[in-house]
């Protein structure tokens, strides 16, 4: 681990920098100052014993003069009391001790002078004294004692250094308290700068660290202004970022959100891809296309996902934006749904993070199914008018023959003079060519559709419906119960009524391919949600096989059929729109029966389908309105 010699915090750092730059400082200051000190302690001692030994030599002089030699020993003792002086001496001149004395009591007082003193005083010039260092911190002064114009001896004086080093230590001293004082002086500054820089420094520290917590919660900003100086200028520039920052997030939350609520109400589904042709995100509309939630579609690829010849196909397309990097147009997917087939409608393009990069590939997909089968059925529907037109144009032109071959068969029983069983014959080809007669009017009543509402009689309706229809009901073993008179009558437009009933019945037939009992009735009631209102109420019920659940709920959408190839999905459809034009109310209830799963003997349910039309008997001098959209909507309901 590596150890951290230099402290983190602001403060410590100048603290330890500047008690280390005093520290320096005091000990540069303080080498330089012994030195100087020591060059001018050495120089002042040289004078003063230089000045020592020739006030030692003449004060010799004066006793010599005044012929006290006693008095010399005096002076060299009392010369030696000085605190400046380790020992006085006075020798004569050949260099043997006449008088010494020292300051200290404990130390002897020299019997004699060592060969380097010696060879010291034989240098002595004149009155000149010199002096001379006999060891380290040891300094002697020696002069000429002259009395009467000849050398009497010299005059010896020894300093005494623990006097010099007390005032060298005196000065170290004074420069140690000095910067004691001074070093405690700078920490104490260097603490109230370190404060007033530290404070603001840690504020915006601590909303550094709270903008990294919380990003989204910029409850601690501004920051508080505590300083006026660049630190301040620091904190203003970082709330003034912080403000901008918050700006520009509200901004792309702003846009993020329009983005969101775009992507997931879209009325197209939206996908994005990786490299790997992988999930990354969905919208819920492409989800629900797929039949799997949100959840489960991402990380997953197109294989997983949609069959084999789609998926091959958007994968290729998303593969061919990443390597060329230019959108894919109108790819039509197709395959088999649980009702019927899907076709789909894409759209690939590159999504670029950096500017020549395609990070990932974006699929806006358009459900064509109901415009695919909207075509399929309008292609029906065109064939459907191609043949009643066909149809009514054959009805027509067998008219004219059918009227001559029943004019014959009448000539024929009448005047031809027949017998039994001829005459019989003659008769059933009469009624059965009457018969195609009548279907052939039918089917004109079909194609020509009133344009102008008129009271019609509701017992020619459903006769005429039923006689279409009677062929199919034979074939198939349906027993029809007919529930209605022949004085019923209605104002409605009567082709559009008949309509009605023909896909009714229909249907009913195409529910019971086994046989089985169809019931058609009619009777005037009352509106039960408007007892004001007078009209017809109208039941077409089968014992046929019934509508599932799920299908009731769609059986009046356009376009939804259960009946596969051969089935439009408009006849229902169409039946809720001429019912909401005549302001009439449709409802149906069906039930499906199953044989008992568990083996008992109790009778099975029946199944069937009752579908209840109400069609109000309007004023004849009001007009019916022709527009689905402008009139009261049929109440369709599915039980």
């Amino acid at each position: 681990m590596k150890l951290r010699w230099w402290p983190r915090s602001i403060s410590l750092q100048l603290l330890s920098g500047v008690v280390a730059l005093e520290l320096l400082s005091l000990g540069l200051f303080a080498w330089v100052m012994v030195r100087q000190q020591h060059k001018e302690i050495v120089n002042r001692v040289e004078q003063r014993l230089a000045h020592q030994a020739n006030i030692a030599a003449f004060e010799a002089d004066e006793a010599l003069d005044d012929r006290r030699p006693d008095l010399v020993g005096l002076s060299v003792d009392i010369l030696a009391k000085s605190p400046s002086v380790a020992e006085s001496i006075v020798t004569d001149t050949d260099g043997r001790i006449l008088f010494a004395a020292n300051n200290t009591s404990d130390k002897p007082v020299t019997q004699e002078m060592t060969a380097s003193e010696l060879t010291e005083m034989r240098r002595v010039i004149g009155d000149t004294p010199v002096v001379f260092s006999t060891g380290p911190n040891e300094w002697e002064s020696v002069t000429a004692i002259h009395h009467a114009g000849r050398l009497w001896g010299y005059a010896w004086v020894h300093s005494d250094r623990v006097w010099d080093n007390q005032q060298l230590e005196l000065m170290l001293h004074s420069a140690v308290v000095f910067g004691i004082i001074w070093i405690a002086a700078s920490i104490v500054l260097v603490l109230v700068m370190a404060q007033s820089i530290t404070r603001p420094l840690g504020v915006l520290h601590e909303g550094t660290q709270a903008l990294m917590r919380e990003p989204e919660t910029p409850a601690r900003f501004p920051l508080p202004m505590l300083v006026h100086n660049e630190i301040g200028d620091l904190i203003e520039a970082f709330n003034r970022m912080v403000a901008s920052i918050e700006e520009q997030r509200a901004g792309l939350s702003d846009t993020l959100s329009l983005l969101d609520s775009m992507l997931a109400n879209a009325p197209i589904g939206f996908a994005f891809f990786d490299r790997q042709t992988r999930f990354v995100r969905v919208n819920r509309i492409f989800a629900e296309m797929t039949s799997r939630s949100m959840s489960r579609l991402l990380g997953r690829t197109l294989d997983d996902v949609l069959p084999a010849e789609p998926a091959r196909l958007l994968e290729a397309a998303i593969t061919q934006v990443f390597a060329s990097d230019r959108p894919m147009r109108d790819i039509e997917l197709s395959g088999e749904g649980a009702a019927w087939n899907w076709t789909w409608i894409a759209n690939a393009y590159p999504i670029r993070t950096l500017q020549h990069q395609v990070r990932w590939v974006g699929v806006i997909v358009l459900d064509a199914t109901d415009r695919k089968r909207s075509e399929e059925a309008l292609r029906k529907t065109e064939k459907l008018a191609a043949t009643g037109r066909l149809a009514a144009s054959i009805a027509h032109e067998i008219n004219n023959p059918l009227e001559a071959i029943t004019n014959l068969l009448y000539l024929m029983s009448n005047h031809a003079g027949l017998e039994e069983p001829t005459l019989g014959w003659v008769r059933m080809a009469e009624h059965e060519v009457r018969r195609v007669a009548e279907i052939t009017q039918q089917t004109l009543r079909f194609y020509r559709q009133s344009t102008q509402a008129a009271r019609a009689r509701l017992s020619d309706l459903l006769d005429s419906v039923l006689s279409l229809h009677h062929v199919r009901l034979q074939h198939r073993g349906i027993r029809v119960e007919k529930r209605y008179n022949s004085e019923i009558d209605l104002y409605c437009f009567a082709g559009e009524i008949r309509q009605v009933f023909a896909n009714l019945v229909g249907n009913a037939i195409d529910s019971m391919p086994d046989g089985g009992r169809l019931i058609v009735r009619a009777r005037r009631v009352t509106d039960t949600r408007d007892p004001a209102r007078q009209g017809v109420r109208f039941t077409v019920a089968d014992t046929g096989c019934g509508i599932a659940p799920e299908a009731r709920k769609h059986i009046f959408e356009a376009f939804f059929t259960t009946k596969e190839v051969t089935g439009t999905g408009l006849g229902l459809w169409v039946s809720s729109e001429i019912i909401a034009k005549h302001t009439g109310t449709i409802r149906v209830r069906s039930r499906q029966a199953d044989a008992h799963s568990d083996g008992s003997d109790r009778p099975v349910e029946q199944s069937g389908t009752v579908f209840s039309l109400f069609v109000p008997d309007l004023d004849p001098n009001r007009d019916l309105n022709p527009d689905p959209s402008c009139a009261t909507a049929a109440q369709s309901t599915a039980d």
